[in-house]
């Protein structure tokens, strides 16, 4: 027990106060503004006209399957660019020879803009939903690659000598000395990977072809000027961002746990 009588589980978390601190500040000067004449509210709706049309999109479905079509859309392309990632980042971490050969290719062609693949994406794989796939997979993709090269390179090199001594075959190298060593990087890329997939998910459905998601409710409510609807959708993509954000940081303290703050 506490000196002032309270259990430290029943206080709140300071950290998680001072994190409500900033979204409440922002919600209330959002709505003082809105209401006090300052912004048209055409342009600045009051947050109840926002939750009203929550409520409305939520009731009559169009909310909860633009989400189901957004997420399916993003683990999609997040599952095959990590897939994709994990293979093409041991190949250039492990092999000297894939390094040599495309390690420079690589580092080149990972400073062009993403948003800049969209048209080529587009002529190869359509408008359609493959095209929006490949391009979340894409954005995934990099920064698992990234992180698991950096992550092999650095491998001590004690460990190795370790191998060395034991005669470990190369198979064993990989599996006792280099996955460990090279964990904590390869989930900071998967890390990465879910949110940057997330954001593409987004960017593949403004920029792609106009279709069901979160997107497509978005450029809907700016079609039709109707700014409590985008600023719905705008929510929801902080919301879904911030959650993923949260479950990938909750995976990595598990499996990494010495990393924890």
């Amino acid at each position: 027990m506490a000196l002032d009588g309270i259990s430290p589980e029943a206080r709140l978390p300071t950290g998680f106060l001072r994190g409500l601190a900033l979204p409440l500040g922002l919600l209330t000067l959002w709505e003082l503004s809105s209401h006090s004449g300052l912004f048209n509210q055409q342009f600045l709706p009051p947050l109840e006209k926002v939750a009203s049309t929550a409520w409305r999109e939520w009731t009559n479905g169009e909310l909860l399957s633009d989400l189901i079509v957004s997420l399916r859309r993003d683990l999609t392309g997040f599952a095959i660019g990590t897939g994709t990632g994990i293979a093409v980042g041991l190949a250039l971490g492990l092999s000297r020879t894939f390094d040599k050969i495309f390690t420079r290719w690589f580092n080149g062609l990972k400073q062009i803009a993403l948003l800049a693949w969209i048209p080529l994406i587009s002529i190869w794989f359509g408008f359609d939903e493959a095209a929006k796939v490949v391009f979340v997979a894409l954005a995934a993709a990099i920064p698992v690659i990234l992180n698991i090269v950096e992550g092999i390179r650095l491998t001590s090199q004690k460990s190795i000598e370790v191998g060395e001594v034991f005669k470990f075959n190369r198979r064993q190298v990989i599996v006792l000395i280099y996955l460990p060593s090279a964990l904590p990087s390869i989930l900071t890329g998967v890390h990465l990977a879910l949110i940057y997939s997330w954001l593409a998910t987004i960017g593949a459905e403004y920029f792609m072809a106009a279709g069901p998601g979160i997107g497509g409710l978005v450029i809907a409510g700016r079609e039709r000027f109707e700014m409590d609807l985008v600023l719905l959708g705008i929510v929801v993509l902080g919301g879904v961002g911030f959650a993923l954000d949260r479950m990938a940081n909750w995976l990595e303290y598990r499996l990494v746990p010495w990393r924890r703050p």
